[in-house]
């Protein structure tokens, strides 16, 4: 016998269960952020332990909905740029190392937006680097500061998480738009806060969470 979905075979004629490790993505009913995974501790949202419902198909279309998912790569690219200089810079190998690996994690998170809102993805750029992200941010760049790097890049998220925000705020309720904005939202306030936890431990001199 073959899994109807997966097509490998059975074993046995007992009930079965297959796809147990199939991705799913679930919505936050409270915070709005998007979670991948076949499932989460107790039902909860990883971000604010809000209730996940499970989130089926949907289209992005509309003017709105590209705009949104636009600005998301948008500021995804300048993160990923920022990453990739400041781990150039940077004169400490454990900090190379973990703007690297912040680098990397910006190219997942533009692989999670192609795959979740059936975009593709644009090509990294180096054009924008430490400078344009502290222009963006409203922080001076100290290149000599390595904790300046953290705030620079902390404020860029914050300022996202804020953008979005005031534009799901603007939505109409219950609209696509209104639903990615929030979604998009939530992701920029884990970025903020994830950067927050790299900066404490680094600040104590503990290996980052990366």
């Amino acid at each position: 016998m073959l899994c109807p979905k997966c097509r490998e075979p059975l074993d046995g004629p007992e009930e079965y269960i297959c796809c147990g490790t199939e991705t799913l993505e679930w919505r936050c009913r409270d915070c709005g952020k998007v979670s991948e995974g076949f499932a989460f501790p107790y039902g909860m949202c990883p971000l604010c332990n809000g209730t996940l419902e499970t989130l089926g198909e949907r289209e992005i279309d509309g003017a709105e909905d590209m705009n949104a998912v636009r600005i998301a790569f948008e500021i995804e690219l300048g993160g990923h740029a920022f990453y990739a200089q400041a781990s150039k810079e940077a004169k400490e190998p454990a900090l190379r190392s973990l703007f690297a690996k912040f680098a990397d994690m910006e190219e997942e998170h533009m692989d999670t937006l192609s795959r979740r809102y059936h975009a593709e993805p644009p090509e990294s750029s180096a054009l924008s680097g430490v400078e344009r992200a502290a222009i963006f941010a409203g922080i001076e760049s100290h290149p000599d500061d390595p904790t300046n790097l953290f705030r620079i890049a902390i404020a860029c998220e914050e300022r996202a998480a804020a953008f979005f925000g005031e534009k799901c705020d603007q939505a109409p309720a219950g609209s696509s738009e209104r639903q990615l904005y929030q979604e998009l939202a939530a992701e920029e306030r884990e970025h903020a806060d994830l950067l927050t936890t790299e900066l404490d431990r680094w600040q104590e001199g503990k290996p980052g969470l990366l």
